[in-house]
């Protein structure tokens, strides 16, 4: 069942229709076992990574399936996979090559490699010849075909890699199952269009498309209704967000991501929107604006910087200058004097040198990011960045990573103890192990927030999970907050 080159909302439509036909073939298969077969989703990677595995589950259980964390006891094992660096797929393919023991136990259970790396030809090709135990194989523009391809594998009994490389489409009513209760992902686009010199998704992600408005705010009512309370909208980069149906309406122009976010801000309820990842050069005053002007979408944003030399985030073509970012984060924090930045960055970029390294610290000590994500460069063949010349030793890539994490460190230890003495609102998303600190919540600009239980006589034995609660913080480190409730 190929799809055919028109890509109409009524062409797909068809096409998924045609999935829960192959859901209820697979579905009987269940019901004439003896027992309830089982299925364990293995995830890397991404909140995007994370969200399809949740619609593969969705799909698994609409096919009969129960789940299962345990690998031996599955009859149908998916490894979800990630491709953004090369410790990622070392780490992914040591555990697809472990579950040849899984196999040997029970010699018919079905192993999936699907996501990023699934569309990585080189791996592929290592997958077919080197993992015989893997039966199927898709890329993430494929999630859509899963129900016929594992009917396909359980039935044919034969290795399926599909893998063709056929354009995208947005799949709508994928079923889904969230594991969580409090905290929700939401994509609101797919693919990307960046091409960053060093960035292997538009490869393996596609070109982007963004799901019609309508569709978004149906689904975030949903979970709003179902009393999710922390709702994540997921792109590529977000923020590149446009309306495909919109660009009839007000005189052609189109429905863009600040818009949304005011519309998903209309919905009725106590709830917090955040998103991520969003790219700089597409955050501006407009953004900025809708965040400040509503009280439901978090004082909170994650924008990577990768790097604080010009020359460098010219060959990342990253379509920005270290001074234009400095004036984004500069412009958010004055219509959002609260607001939480945090960031990405790469150390070791190929050619990169000490003093463009200095550049980068530089920015750091400027920006002063709430917190701080660092990578040493890992080269993804395919991409342009991985025909430049590395003239820098591993041991002074680690070095150098070293300095920034130290730095950021020291900042991020700094801005936390700040909050200590004040009250935060908070968001209890879940329970934690040990007495002292027996519940994990998160303040609106996302802050780790560890928090005592409360006193016997105003209820210890409170479930809380789910509330929004008032938190006085104790103490503080690098990475997250102590706190008690207040009030």
């Amino acid at each position: 069942m190929e799809r055919p080159s028109n890509n109409t909302a009524d062409t797909a439509q068809s096409l998924l229709e045609e999935q829960r036909v192959w859901c209820a073939k697979i579905r009987d298969i269940a019901a004439s076992r003896s027992k309830n077969p089982l299925a364990y989703v293995d995830t890397y990677g991404c909140q995007q990574n994370e969200s399809d595995s949740e619609k593969l589950r969705g799909m698994l259980i609409e096919m009969g399936y129960g789940m299962t964390y345990d690998e031996y006891s599955a009859d149908v094992v998916i490894v979800n996979t990630c491709a953004i660096r090369e410790h990622a797929e070392n780490r992914v393919l040591g555990n697809v090559g472990e579950l040849v023991h899984t196999k040997k136990a029970k010699k018919s259970q079905v192993i999936v490699f699907c996501g990023c790396l699934a569309a990585v030809s080189k791996t592929v090709d290592k997958v077919r010849s080197s993992y015989e135990h893997v039966s199927l194989v898709f890329p993430p523009n494929k999630l859509w075909k899963f129900p016929e391809l594992l009917y396909r594998a359980l039935v044919d009994k034969k290795r399926i890699f599909e893998t063709d490389d056929e354009n995208a489409f947005v799949a709508e009513g994928l079923p889904t199952h969230r594991d969580h209760k409090v905290k929700a992902w939401l994509p609101i686009m797919y693919g990307c269009d960046n091409f960053c010199s060093y960035c292997i998704v538009p490869y393996v992600r596609g070109r982007e498309r963004s799901r019609r408005a309508e569709a978004v705010i149906s689904e975030a009512s949903s979970l709003v209704a179902a009393q999710y309370k922390d709702i994540t909208l997921l792109g590529q980069n977000v923020n590149s967000y446009t309306d495909p149906a919109s660009n009839c309406a007000s005189g052609g122009l189109s429905l863009r991501f600040p818009a949304l976010l005011k519309k998903l801000s209309d919905i009725s309820g106590d709830f917090l929107l955040r998103f991520m990842t969003s790219h700089p050069k597409d955050a501006g005053a407009e953004l900025f604006e809708a965040m400040a002007q509503s009280g439901k979408i978090a004082k909170h944003i994650h924008l990577p910087f990768q790097a604080g030399s010009d020359r460098i985030l010219k060959l990342m073509n990253r379509g920005y200058t270290a001074r234009e970012y400095l004036d984004k984060i500069n412009l958010a924090r004055s219509l959002m004097p609260d607001i939480v930045i945090t960031s990405d960055v790469i150390v070791g970029f190929p050619g990169e040198t000490n003093e463009e390294v200095n550049e980068t610290i530089a920015l750091v000590e400027a920006a002063e990011f709430d917190a701080m994500f660092t990578f040493i460069y890992s080269a993804r063949p395919g991409t342009p960045a991985a025909k430049l010349q590395d003239t820098v030793s591993k041991e002074e890539k680690h070095e150098r990573f070293d300095r920034v994490v130290t730095l950021q460190n020291e900042i991020s230890e700094k801005k936390h103890a700040q909050y200590i003495g004040k009250t935060l609102r908070v968001l209890v998303d879940s329970k934690a192990p040990g007495e002292a600190y027996p519940f994990k919540a998160r303040s609106n600009g996302g802050r780790l927030v560890h928090l005592q239980a409360p006193p016997e006589q105003d209820g210890g034995n409170r479930e809380m999970v789910g509330e929004f609660v008032f938190a006085k913080i104790t103490q503080s480190n690098n990475w997250s907050l102590y706190g008690e409730l207040y009030g």
